[in-house]
């Protein structure tokens, strides 16, 4: 007999990546980057930083220990580790400023160089050999504290509870750290949730300050946590890119490389519907493949490193475009009532899945229809039957990874096959696969069970009149065409094609004589669209990319002609 295989150990960063998390600088090295910041001192027992709390910057020790803890917001405090002379304590949040995930209070009398997050980036960018260390220490500190789940947002409720679930989305795929508690195996957070009067489907939230909310929305949640900032804007962006997809990151990483002051709005995470892809295999530069997560959140550390402002999650209802703004700026307003104002305007909104026109849809969006597929939704399907509706490049990424998860994936396409929207290495891995079943000219027809309780069946029927079939499937993920996200532009004229795509360049006309649109500006001068969201792009993250980085040409010629005529 075979010895018993020894028990699984999840990957561990902390463990595994400790050298390159906690580099040591040299007395040189710290002499180096000594212009970057000021000497501050600290008693022993003093707070340098507090979860919860807008970090100050980067810490470098100079003398002393510093102790660093982590809070999970129901009062249980866990040691991570103490650092002394030639360590720097900070994660990828500093480099904007974000609230700090973790507490450091100085264990001796302690001396410190403070970098300020303006100054950091200063340093990550001068200092380039320094630089690149730091911030693969920065990002793997990120990394690891996602993993312990011990900083961040507290999810008291039922693991699998619609709500619960709903933000545990959220949160990770806008790469918080958070961990979710059940109140039946928790007495303390049993006693919290009976204290706010939270019902068995309740989901309760502590944020590291200690706030507590009930139900909270997406929104409400990115406040308490200090996701965002609540501030009014009192500057004027040179490009403000609404959409944090490929196109839009793309265009706030070279906007901002090249001096722009560049602002990024995005209602939800940053991704968009390229965040849903499992696993892109045809990126330029990744032979093994990389997963759309993965790919958009080394986009959206690399804007932040050139000073880029991420406002996500902040949604916006309107561009203004008749600059009679300060400055003669474009005008965001925000469903919050804020208002950004900048001088040019990238629309890289996207596009948004389609929803089937299958009754009480809308009934179970978050209760078993989903329009994502991570791990937290292949957790919840493990060992289960699941349907896949759409035949597009997303849905076959989704099918392959849900089928490492699931008992059976059955793919739902409207058409004949696959060949003609799926790329040809995705077809023939679904074929290779025996657990997915691919089930054409086939559409859902209705969604059975209960509100509460969530999807407990799925109908679907053959289109050339075969009878309708009823299934066990819980859980169905949608992948089907997409409809532009444009309707924030409504009030500003920006020309769209029959199907709401924005027109540029050659395909529309300026109201203004003798202006010509560039080639990815709207009819509104200084208004661009790029990625998915544009008439006639390409639909792949590969040239949403390339167009990100060429409309930063077109930004560059009209501000030099816009300050020109000023």
């Amino acid at each position: 007999m075979p010895d018993e295989a020894a028990p699984y150990t999840p990957y561990n960063t902390f463990n595994s990546r400790r050298a390159q998390m906690f580099p040591a600088l040299t007395d040189a090295e710290i002499e180096r980057i000594g212009r970057f910041g000021t000497v501050q001192h600290y008693a022993p027992g003093s707070c340098l930083f507090t979860a919860g709390q807008p970090g100050p910057g980067m810490f470098v020790v100079l003398a002393g220990t510093v102790a660093i803890t982590q809070r999970d917001g129901l009062g249980r405090v866990t040691p991570i580790l103490s650092q002394d002379r030639g360590q720097f304590l900070a994660e990828v949040g500093q480099l904007s400023g974000r609230p700090s995930l973790v507490d450091g209070h100085a264990e001796t009398p302690v001396e410190v160089l403070l970098i300020p997050p303006d100054q950091l980036r200063a340093l990550i960018i001068a200092e380039a050999d320094l630089g690149e260390r730091m911030v693969r220490a920065l990002i793997l500190r990120r990394v690891s504290l996602i993993e312990s789940g011990g900083s961040g947002p507290v999810l008291i409720g039922a693991p699998n509870s619609p709500d619960v679930l709903r933000l545990q989305s959220f949160l990770s795929r806008n790469g918080q750290p958070h961990h979710v508690v059940d109140p039946e195996q928790d007495e303390t957070a049993k006693a919290l949730a009976v204290q706010y009067d939270a019902k068995a489907s309740d989901v309760v939230a502590v944020c590291p300050s200690g706030a507590v909310l009930v139900n909270p929305s997406e929104g409400a949640l990115a406040r308490c946590a200090g996701m965002v900032s609540t501030e009014e804007f009192d500057e004027v962006f040179d490009v403000a890119v609404v959409g944090a997809g490929p196109a839009g990151l793309s265009t706030a990483v070279y906007a901002a490389s090249e001096g722009l002051r560049v602002a990024v709005l995005d209602c939800r995470a940053y991704g968009g519907q390229a965040g849903a892809s499992a696993r892109i295999e045809n990126y330029l530069g990744f032979p093994t493949g990389i997963t759309g997560q993965a790919l958009a959140g080394r986009a959206y550390v690399q804007a932040q490193k050139f000073g880029a402002e991420m406002l996500i999650p902040s949604e916006v209802a309107s561009l203004d475009c008749t600059r009679d703004q300060p400055g003669g700026g474009l005008a965001i307003r925000l469903t919050d009532g804020r208002r950004l104002c900048a001088r040019t305007v990238v629309i890289a909104s996207g596009a948004r899945y389609k929803r089937p026109a299958v009754p009480r849809l809308e009934e179970f969006e978050g209760r078993g229809i989903s329009y994502w597929a991570s791990a937290l939704e292949a957790r919840i399907c493990a060992k289960t039957e699941v349907a896949l509706v759409g035949g597009g490049n997303s849905a076959g990424q989704a099918a392959v990874f849900l089928s490492q998860h699931a008992a059976r994936v059955r793919m739902l396409v409207r058409g004949p096959g696959l060949a003609a929207t799926m790329s040809r290495y995705l077809i023939d891995r679904i074929e290779a696969t025996p657990n997915i079943e691919l089930l054409v000219r086939t559409e859902i027809t209705e969604l059975h069970g209960e509100h509460c309780t969530g999807l407990e069946a799925t109908s679907w029927r053959r289109r050339n009149g075969g009878e309708v079939e009823t299934h066990p499937v819980r859980n169905v993920f949608l992948f089907v065409g997409a409809e532009p996200e444009t309707r924030w532009l409504a009030g500003c004229d920006v020309k769209l094609d029959r199907h709401g795509f924005v027109l540029t360049g050659q395909g529309t006309t300026c109201k203004i004589p003798g202006h010509v649109p560039a080639a990815l500006e709207s009819s509104i001068p200084g208004v661009f669209a790029v990625g998915d969201v544009r008439a006639g792009s390409v639909k792949r993250v590969g040239g949403a990319i390339g167009e990100g980085a060429a409309v930063v040409a077109a930004i560059h010629q009209y501000l030099s002609g816009t300050q020109a005529v000023a």
